[in-house]
């Protein structure tokens, strides 16, 4: 392969102005990442809300301290800061200077200061390119379907990761093409595969019958591709970047050499990338590609593992095995974006998986009439256009336009569309979990949102084939449904790191992050949202058999991610067993509160 290859009030200063008062892309970038940095700092090392108008953040390595503007302090986490200041000096405080500081005070073993420090300037300088382009193109091209408008949506990230857009690897020049919230668009590069050497499984169907995977790559590669494939080998997607960065790994340089492999070039109509920047989305066409991507994106090298394919097409199986109809019946509007297929390449002679060289292909059910958006990106801010003041979500917008046609307070819209949402898409995760024994790693970006014609939600898909977790005590019903499952795709987890992983994503990622946009975005109020989730959880715990309700209403404390420690401690959260990938701290349950 060559080389191409203050809890819960209103803050006196709206919100929304608060990234936008420093004026050039780059400061609204610096005041996001800092505002991140802080809220993880907060959530990780259990600082106390203050009692005026001012957080001290202690430096004790650096001998003084920080102090900060609170504009909205947050039950559930989402605070709102302005410029942090050094106490002795006065002098105001970066996102990358920050970091640097925040470094210092990590005490745990094994901590990766520099590597913190490096790509939190990154991500500040990244989020800047994607402000000002932002800003000079705001609307969509014509004929963007909102399933992929909203996976473009988020400009600024996660509000509660250190390095939300870092990805180390990635140039500038080829942002522009691969970057989501760029708006790129790209030819996959394409080798052909001697079946000597392809691994590869598919439970796609068409018309009543199974489409083996080789078939199936071919339909989506194109008569240009297929033309140019050598006798016996098959078509494989690459992302061009991934392609360049094969090239020089021994195992592919020796399929290369064997005749084995054969890179075909770019080809063909471009794909678009969605929020996880690898997944890739033709319109029109059946299927998205997930392709393997060797960028580390937020903590992750994201080069697919063969047991993540293997999961994706069990849990098809799982489904399509009586699951699923139990499920529809009980919550038609919601399901699974699918994964049930993927091709890969193994060493000759029935060796080890060439690492690198994997697609999953997963179901594309969205089509230009269907108003689907990730919750992430529903609640993200996006930047006005021409520098102008306001950072408005498109949550923001749906309220006050439902608000506006119903005469209704935007708080009362608020609180209606959040106990929608539980029922649209809460609800059914907890029976999914309950009934069959499978817990998904829901969180916002994982988590789908079907809207209706007016913009309340209406259903739910969840999508990633990495995030299934089955609990050991359903292991005798699952295994019933799909006999040797999970045996290859390693995904039977205990109990209790189900419970946690669950109450993690599903509660505090997205359920209370969702709370928390709310109420930083002057919404609702979160206490009303909170004691409204309360409700619905009661009646989950006594009609239903997750055990994730009543642990979310009775446990004084929840395990949380940490995603900063993560990031200090240089975790990559696909490498490892799963209950030791990330680092987890304790948190006050603001349920309990």
């Amino acid at each position: 392969m060559t080389a191409r290859f203050a809890v819960g009030t209103p803050a006196t200063v709206p919100p929304q102005v608060r990234h936008e008062e420093a004026g050039d892309p780059y400061a609204v970038a610096d005041a996001a990442g800092t505002e991140a940095l802080l809220r993880c700092w907060v959530r990780e090392t259990g600082l106390p809300a203050p009692q005026g108008g001012t957080l001290c953040v202690p430096l004790p390595a650096t001998g003084t301290e920080l102090r900060v503007p609170v504009r909205h302090w947050s039950p559930t986490g989402h605070h709102l800061f302005g410029p942090p200041r050094l106490a002795a000096a006065g002098q105001a405080v970066g996102a990358v200077t920050l970091a640097a500081l925040l470094a210092r005070e990590a005490t745990a073993p094994g901590p990766d200061g520099a590597d913190l420090v490096t790509r939190v300037a990154d991500s500040v300088r990244r989020t800047a390119a994607i402000v000002a382009e932002r800003r000079a193109r705001p609307a969509a091209p014509t004929g963007t379907i909102p399933f992929l408008d909203a996976e473009q949506a988020l400009v600024l990230g996660h509000p509660l990761h250190p390095t939300p857009k870092s990805r180390e690897g990635l140039g500038e020049a080829e942002s522009a093409a691969y970057a989501p919230e760029q708006r790129g668009s790209f030819a996959l590069h394409w080798a052909a595969v001697d079946r000597a050497v392809l691994a590869c499984d598919s439970a796609w169907t068409e018309r009543g019958r199974t489409v083996p995977a080789p078939l199936l790559m071919a339909g989506l590669a194109g008569p240009d591709v297929v033309r140019r494939l050598p006798p016996g080998t098959v078509p494989l997607p690459l992302h061009p970047w991934q392609a360049r960065d094969l090239a020089p790994r021994p195992g592919v340089r020796a399929l290369l050499e064997a005749g084995l492999l054969h890179d075909l070039g770019t080809a063909g109509d471009p794909w678009y990338p969605t929020s996880s920047v690898r997944t890739v989305l033709r319109p029109g066409a059946s299927a998205m590609l997930k392709l393997s991507l060797a960028v580390r994106i937020t903590n992750s090298r994201r080069e697919n593992l063969r047991k993540e394919l293997h999961r994706g097409v069990e849990v098809h199986r799982l489904l399509r095995a009586g699951l699923a109809e139990r499920w529809h019946l009980a919550h038609p509007g919601f399901d699974i974006v699918r994964d049930p297929a993927w091709l890969a390449v193994d060493a000759p002679d029935g060796g080890a998986p060439v690492r690198g060289l994997d697609v999953v292909v997963r179901h594309n059910p969205f089509g230009p009439a269907d108003d689907v958006a990730c919750l992430a990106g529903l609640t993200a801010p996006r930047p006005a256009p021409d520098g102008g003041p306001g950072m408005p979500s498109r949550l923001a917008e749906l309220v006050g336009a439902l608000a506006a046609r119903s005469g209704r307070p935007a708080a009362a819209v608020s609180a209606e569309w959040f106990l929608r949402y539980l029922d649209a898409v809460v609800r059914p995760v907890l029976w999914l979990d309950g009934e069959g024994g499978i817990a998904l790693e829901a969180h916002q970006q994982n988590t789908l949102v079907v809207l209706d014609a007016h913009g309340w939600p209406a259903g739910g898909r969840y999508r990633d084939n990495q995030g299934y977790y089955f609990r050991e005590s359903a292991r005798t019903a699952l295994e019933a449904r799909l006999p040797g499952v999970g045996a290859a795709s390693d995904t039977f987890v205990p109990d209790t790191v189900a419970d946690e992983r669950l109450a993690y994503y599903l509660g505090i990622n997205n359920v209370l992050g969702l709370i928390g946009a709310f109420g930083s975005q002057r919404l609702a109020d979160e206490r009303v949202l909170l004691a409204a989730f309360r409700g619905f959880l009661g009646k989950a715990a006594a009609g239903g058999r997750s055990p994730l309700p009543a642990h979310l209403l009775e446990a004084p404390e929840l395990r949380c991610k940490a995603n900063l420690l993560t990031r200090l401690h240089g975790l990559d959260e696909l490498v490892g067993p799963v209950d030791t990938q990330s680092v987890y701290v304790t948190v006050p349950n603001p349920l309990r509160g």
